[in-house]
């Protein structure tokens, strides 16, 4: 977390000069917008990080254990793809919910599983993909994409038992 703050932080700060010499207003300008982005999507980020928190002591370990966990077989990887194409919203919202999930015991195949069918699966974006690039690429994406969570859960699995 603190590498990746220190990232986050110089690349700021190199942006923050290349807009200083393209004109001496832009980095306030800038910090302006990233403060209204901020406004926008604290009430969102409040509930992504309430939900997580309440999914760490909600979800029963048990329920967790039983088809999240590594003893499940490879059940795990399976429904860990599944179970992420579900998760709603952008990486500030399905992060702390996967994280959350991964806490109360799922394996890392599992949740490498997760975070995967996410990525590639997410049925929330569906809709956004259809109407913008039509059906016919969603298709042939979603068909090209269809092994990768669980090949990704299965490799970690392999490697990492």
């Amino acid at each position: 977390m603190i590498l990746a703050t220190a990232i986050l932080v110089g690349l700021a700060a190199v942006m923050a000069i290349v807009a200083y010499r393209q004109d001496p207003a832009r980095p306030a300008a800038g910090a302006l917008a990233g403060l209204r982005l901020l406004w926008t999507m604290l009430p969102m980020l409040i509930a992504a990080f309430f939900v997580a928190g309440m999914l760490a002591v909600a979800l029963p370990p048990q329920l967790v254990h039983r088809w999240l966990a590594s003893t499940s077989g490879l059940l795990d990887v399976v429904i860990g793809s599944a179970a992420g194409a579900l998760i709603p919203g952008g990486p500030y919202v399905s992060f702390p919910i996967i994280a959350a999930i991964h806490q109360a015991g799922a394996s890392l195949a599992a949740t490498v599983a997760l975070i995967t069918g996410w990525a590639v699966w997410n049925v929330g974006l569906l809709s956004f993909e259809l109407a913008i690039v039509g059906p016919r690429f969603t298709l042939i994406r979603v068909a090209a994409t269809l092994v990768l969570p669980p090949a990704a859960g299965l490799l970690v699995h392999a490697i990492f038992g």
